[in-house]
């Protein structure tokens, strides 16, 4: 078979006539067709590559697309993190080995481990009675019994004796075929601010619950303390007409004076709480020698004492002392400070006097030769109604509004006493 075919080009200066002869030597009939046949797979295989060519761009595409979600999401996820302060840790289980992997916890010296730390090296670091709780619960989780933990416990800072809070969730991550656990995944925060406040807000409650105890007892003991004296006062005012004996009725006298004296002072302790708490007393502070002050507080409660069981002693190192401070207020503290004394001292003495201290501030003092106060109870008697002995007459007041007017004048009160030996009350007020 032969095929011709004649092509002429044209050239600027002659015409050049080509002959192009293709020959194929061939006496299949089937050659042509079957080179038809192979261009038109050529050119579907052609076609079909195109198609895959733009199915695998999009893929790429649609992977970048999802990579670009991962580190947008990882971006995120490391922000959260941030934001919550807490650090991030897993545990290979079969080698029982934990590392962390971000930490973003608050604190100093908070706990965490090199890479792949045994996890036997972590129980020294945490608080000896929480040790073994938590190392339970991790390993209930490494076995598979449970699906979640959750723990919150104690751990030491370094090498010093302090401790902080850490609150700790985890849950299985991988697991192999047989369904056991092979990685756990956990996140673990620490909590001081949090278990802080919770004692913060434990010990207001005991308080209020102890302050309304207090409360009730308080207010079924006034109507014994109120009804004591004033029964004095009527029964003994009661007999006067009908005594005609002069001792006697100077002796009945004395004692409507000294029941009044105590129903007087009842009611001037509750009126006094009443007003601390509303405020309604203002700082009026001026120069004032404490010195005359203390001698007239002191010669009042000398009267109510027997000069041969109980006597009062002075102790004033300087005839003038002049502080800038509510007189007022400060005749009440001491006043209340003197009742005291005087209630529970039945046999020595009682000394009201006061010292200089550093040289801007002075100790005011009353020291008695009473039975003393338990350590336990030195702080709780500052509180209110509270009443170490029954027996002894009063509102458990006094003490609350000494403590209270001395803070608002700038000072500190307490008390140190030795049982079976006495008590020293005291507190300081700044001079200016």
């Amino acid at each position: 078979m032969r095929i011709s075919k004649r092509n002429t080009y044209f050239c600027p200066q002659k015409t050049v006539m080509l002959d192009l002869l293709l020959y194929i030597q061939t006496t299949n009939p089937y050659f042509l067709p079957f080179i038809w046949v192979v261009g038109l797979l050529v050119a579907v295989l052609l076609c079909a590559g195109i198609v895959i060519q733009r199915r695998t761009t999009k893929a790429i595409q649609s992977e970048l697309g999802e990579l670009e979600k991962a580190r947008a999401g990882n971006i995120e996820y490391e922000f959260v993190i941030k934001a919550m302060k807490i650090a991030t840790w897993h545990m290979d289980v079969k080698r029982r080995v934990i590392s962390y992997d971000a930490d973003y916890r608050e604190g100093k010296e908070s706990y965490t481990t090199t890479p792949e730390t045994p996890v036997s090296l972590m129980w020294d670091y945490l608080e000896s009675s929480d040790s073994e709780r938590v190392k339970a619960a991790l390993e209930e989780l490494a076995l598979g019994y449970t699906n979640f933990y959750h723990q919150i416990y104690r751990v030491k800072m370094g090498s010093s004796n302090k401790m902080y809070w850490e609150e700790s969730y985890a849950t299985i991550a991988a697991r192999d075929d047989e369904g056991r656990p092979l990685k756990i995944v956990g996140t673990s925060m620490r909590i001081d601010e949090q278990k802080e406040m919770e004692m913060a807000l434990i010990s207001a409650r005991n308080k209020a619950e102890e302050s309304d105890r207090l409360k009730t007892a308080f207010l079924a003991n006034m109507g014994h303390e109120i009804r004591t004296p004033l029964n004095a006062i009527v029964g003994f005012a009661d007999l006067l007409p009908v005594v005609d004996n002069e001792a006697d009725r100077n002796q009945l006298i004395e004692e409507i004076r000294n029941n009044n004296h105590k129903l007087l002072q009842i009611i001037d302790g509750l009126v006094s709480m009443s007003k601390v708490e509303a405020e309604a007393k203002s700082l009026v502070k001026s120069q004032t020698n404490i010195v005359p002050l203390l001698k007239q507080i002191s010669d009042k409660y000398a009267q109510l004492l027997d000069g041969q069981v109980v006597s009062m002693i002075d102790q004033f190192p300087y005839p003038e002392l002049m502080i800038t401070t509510d007189a007022g207020k400060l005749t009440e503290i001491v006043e209340k400070l003197m009742e005291n004394a005087v209630k529970f001292t039945q046999k020595g003495n009682i000394t009201l006097g006061f010292e200089l201290t550093h040289g801007d501030h002075v100790r005011i003092f009353v020291k008695d030769t009473g039975k003393g106060i338990q350590s336990a109870d030195q702080q709780r008697i500052f509180e209110r109604f509270v009443k170490l002995d029954e027996y002894i007459p009063g509102t458990g007041l006094g003490l609350t509004v000494v403590k209270s007017h001395v803070e608002s004048l700038g000072g500190t009160c307490g008390v140190d006493s030795t049982p079976g030996v006495g008590s020293t009350f005291w507190f300081k007020l700044p001079m200016a």
